[in-house]
């Protein structure tokens, strides 16, 4: 079951993003700011972080930059989460690290996808039939 880290301070958001998350098949951990979110993803080895972009304590922008910075988390990817929707905002999401970004309020069916496409590329490939 693959873990994600949820990091968004909007309890409703959080709670709702999670539990249909959960409904899916996934393992949903959370944190409710960017500091938390990076040691929890430091600690947790998550599949895949789902990052609101404006955060408390640290930013969502600053928190992926930091944890793309680091060698234990440097390889997970992130979907910045943000209601700014300026291709701008694409752009800066990109160039802090971003792996992905998506809107809100969650068209889940998209988000899906883009958590499903992510988590496909992370995946070790099998190994090679020996003969």
């Amino acid at each position: 079951m693959p873990k994600l880290l949820l990091v968004e301070d909007n309890e409703l958001n959080r709670d709702m993003l999670s539990r249909r998350l959960i409904r899916k098949g996934y393992e949903v951990i959370c944190a409710n700011d960017g500091a938390a979110g990076v040691e929890l993803a430091r600690s947790e080895q998550p599949d895949l972080i789902l990052m609101d972009m404006s955060l408390p304590v640290l930013s969502g922008w600053d928190a992926t930059s930091q944890l793309k910075q680091m060698p234990d988390a440097r390889t997970i990817p992130i979907i910045a989460l943000t209601a700014h929707a300026m291709a701008s905002d694409q752009e800066r999401a990109r160039a802090v690290g971003c792996d992905d970004y998506d809107t809100k309020p969650v068209d889940m069916p998209r988000l899906l996808e883009k958590i499903e496409s992510l988590l496909a590329r992370r995946a070790p490939l099998p190994a090679a039939n020996q003969a």
